[in-house]
């Protein structure tokens, strides 16, 4: 797969503008590896972006990519689908795009099961703007905005996503690297709308202000609070999870089911409904 990186990367973007340790350049190098795998042509791919550290996914690959408003990108990605409905549309965000300012788009793409692959990019932490409190910061964790420690639930992407609808739901982190791959593999061949939140680190803002002091402490901290679906209490895995399970994540796919996709109801009701009214 080493060939994908010149394949797929602008050479001229590079380096990145990402911080040394920080995962975002994990979770492209595996989107990359998962588009080779499926032998896509770069031309039938579009990439939208936001604003955020993760919004600067589509400055560096060679797709067709767009960069967009704050929470807007799932908006602007559904107006390509119905447009263009033969591409393989993705959307790289972030917590604020995701679970934030754009939690309204994600709800209603996940309960239309558009098909689209949406990655989240989950560093529990808003980035590039300073280190403030995301909505997915851990109870308890500091930032230059809770600076005695979140007194707020966490949001779990994940949960949101299943309540939404969307029909294949995944968690994986960036320490996961194999397992990264092949779920994204799955999300890109899947039909209707894939939600994969990645677990990734910010070492100069989560970890600083939580004495993660380097990115090889931040990848252990990942490790230590995430937990295979697999061992998680067959009971408990619909995500009703015991009190000694709430610091630990599960990760793995959490749903794959086939169900209606968006854009094919709607061409089918269209072209029903021009036939109806041209026999009038």
């Amino acid at each position: 797969m080493e060939s994908s990186n010149k394949t797929y990367l602008r050479s001229g973007a590079l380096p990145s503008v990402w911080c040394p340790g920080c995962g975002n350049g994990v979770i492209v190098k595996a989107f990359v590896n998962a588009v080779a795998a499926l032998e896509y042509e770069k031309d039938n791919i579009v990439v939208v972006g936001g604003i955020g550290c993760s919004g600067r996914t589509p400055f560096i690959l060679d797709f067709n990519t767009m960069h967009t408003t704050h929470g807007r990108a799932l908006a602007f990605a559904t107006g390509i689908k119905l447009t263009r409905p033969e591409l393989k549309v993705v959307v790289a965000m972030g917590d604020g795009d995701s679970v934030s300012i754009g939690g309204n788009h994600f709800i209603h793409a996940c309960r239309r099961n558009i098909d689209l692959t949406a990655i989240i990019f989950n560093n529990s932490i808003y980035g590039q703007t300073g280190g403030q409190l995301a909505p997915t910061t851990p109870q308890g964790k500091r930032s230059t905005t809770s600076l005695q420690g979140n007194i707020e639930p966490a949001f779990d992407p994940s949960q949101l996503a299943l309540g939404a609808g969307a029909s294949f739901v995944a968690r994986t982190t960036v320490y996961d690297f194999n397992e990264l791959n092949s779920i994204l593999q799955k999300a890109l061949a899947h039909k209707g709308f894939s939600v994969v939140e990645v677990i990734t680190p910010c070492p100069t803002y989560f970890g600083r202000m939580n004495d993660l002091r380097d990115p090889y402490e931040m990848l252990q901290y990942i490790k230590d609070t995430t937990l295979p679906l697999e061992d998680v209490p067959l009971h408990n895995q619909a995500f009703n999870l015991e009190q000694d399970l709430s610091e630990r994540r599960p990760t793995g796919i959490f749903r794959d089911e086939d169900r209606p996709e968006y854009i094919e109801l709607y061409r089918e009701q269209f072209a029903a409904a021009t036939t109806t009214s041209g026999d009038g």
